[in-house]
């Protein structure tokens, strides 16, 4: 990949919003349980950052996707993986499908103002009962008149309780086969019928506000359609290669910070009268760890170069999900155990990544669902993997 001046002026802007606005408050907003979602994406909003590779017409900055990835590299050094996730989701989760297949009326409502970070939005998929099998979603979006009337539960949902709309997936046709009959809808989270006061205690990720959010009979213009009735599953699957993808740069800068942060305390902590970074089954493991998360890098830059120039990166995004899942998994735990017993304290920043990290091999699909894929893609799965 070959960067220009306008990548490294995104990338200098995102490292101050990062430094200087968002890793000073995070310990306060773990403690709190919730960040304050309107504020965060207003100072992204005004810097530029919400909406680089979405197009200008709407307010976005027109770019290719590897000058978002910048930005998403340097969002994962923030020390909260909470407010990392939530940024993502306004970024790269809730918004590619509008911005790509929305109506021009629907995307001058909802698209502009997310962009310029003075709406906060969430991305409707998970229920109780249908996770990573998305075709399972049992919520209804039935036609009346001019309305879709929404019945069902979405579970898991960042930014739950602040988001001002949702991009829901729903059963426009009960009766459809179940790949074809799935529509995505924009719900305003402020519409009567809609109930989300539940918030999910989590492991990690505890300053991100994720919510079950209930729909009681509730009512939504059907110009809230985005693109077609009926192409909502496709539609998601398209979302999700954004996601996982991102998954991919979001995790690199973190998982540095975990080893250089390791480095730093083994080098000062001593035992026995040595540091402990002096035992070699530490340097070459922290070593071989640093090793690990460039291939991640190289991996992820990779997939990035596809999707740019049109290339289906379906594979290569899967690969970037199941690697960054367990890499993190790899490298907080590696790195925690140099920690002693303070990396088993609540508020140790290897602690901390430790239980952030751990999300990224279940939500999005889980690790098993991106193997699923690679095997299909590559035609080593039995025939009905998948269907």
């Amino acid at each position: 990949m070959n960067f220009t001046p306008e990548h490294d002026a995104i990338r200098a802007t995102s490292k101050r919003f990062v430094e200087e606005y968002l890793n000073p408050q995070c310990d306060e907003w773990e403690a709190a349980g919730i960040f304050p979602a309107h504020d965060v994406m207003k100072k992204a909003g005004d810097l530029g950052l919400l909406g680089i590779s979405r197009p200008e017409k709407w307010g976005g900055g027109g770019l290719d996707y590897s000058y978002e990835m910048v930005f998403v590299e340097e969002l994962g050094a923030v020390r909260s993986g909470g407010v990392g996730m939530a940024i993502g989701v306004q970024t790269n989760m809730a918004v590619p499908a509008l911005a790509r297949f929305g109506s021009d009326e629907l995307r001058e409502e909802y698209l502009r103002p997310t962009l310029a970070g003075d709406q906060v939005c969430a991305i409707g998929v998970s229920e109780p009962n249908a996770g990573s099998d998305v075709a399972a979603i049992k919520t209804t979006a039935i036609k009346d008149g001019d309305d879709y009337v929404i019945n069902g539960q979405k579970m898991w949902i960042t930014n739950g309780t602040q988001a001002d709309w949702i991009c829901l997936l729903c059963n426009t046709d009960p009766d459809g086969h179940k790949h074809a009959n799935k529509s995505l809808i924009i719900v305003p989270l402020d519409a009567k019928g809609v109930t989300r006061e539940t918030k999910i205690d989590k492991m990690g990720m505890r300053s991100s506000d994720t919510a079950i959010i209930f729909f009681d009979d509730v009512r939504v213009p059907r110009r809230n359609l985005i693109g077609e009735e009926g192409a909502g599953f496709t539609y998601q699957m398209l979302q999700f290669q954004e996601e996982r993808i991102y998954a991919g740069g979001a995790a690199i800068k973190g998982l540095e910070l975990v080893i250089e942060d390791t480095i730093e305390y083994t080098r000062q902590r001593k035992t026995f009268g040595t540091p402990i970074l002096d035992n070699q089954s530490v340097y070459f493991r922290l070593c071989e760890l640093m090793t690990e998360v460039e291939a991640l890098k190289a991996l992820t830059w990779s997939a990035v170069d596809d999707h740019i120039n049109g290339r289906d990166a379906t594979m290569k995004a899967s690969m970037c999900k199941l690697k960054a899942g367990r890499l993190g998994r790899e490298v907080t735990d590696s790195c925690l155990q140099y920690w002693g017993g303070q990396g088993f304290t609540w508020d140790n920043p290897v602690n901390r990544a430790y239980r952030d990290s751990r999300l990224t091999s279940i939500g999005g699909g889980a690790d098993e669902i991106m193997l699923g894929i690679i095997a299909k893609l590559k035609g080593i799965s039995p025939s009905k993997a998948l269907s």
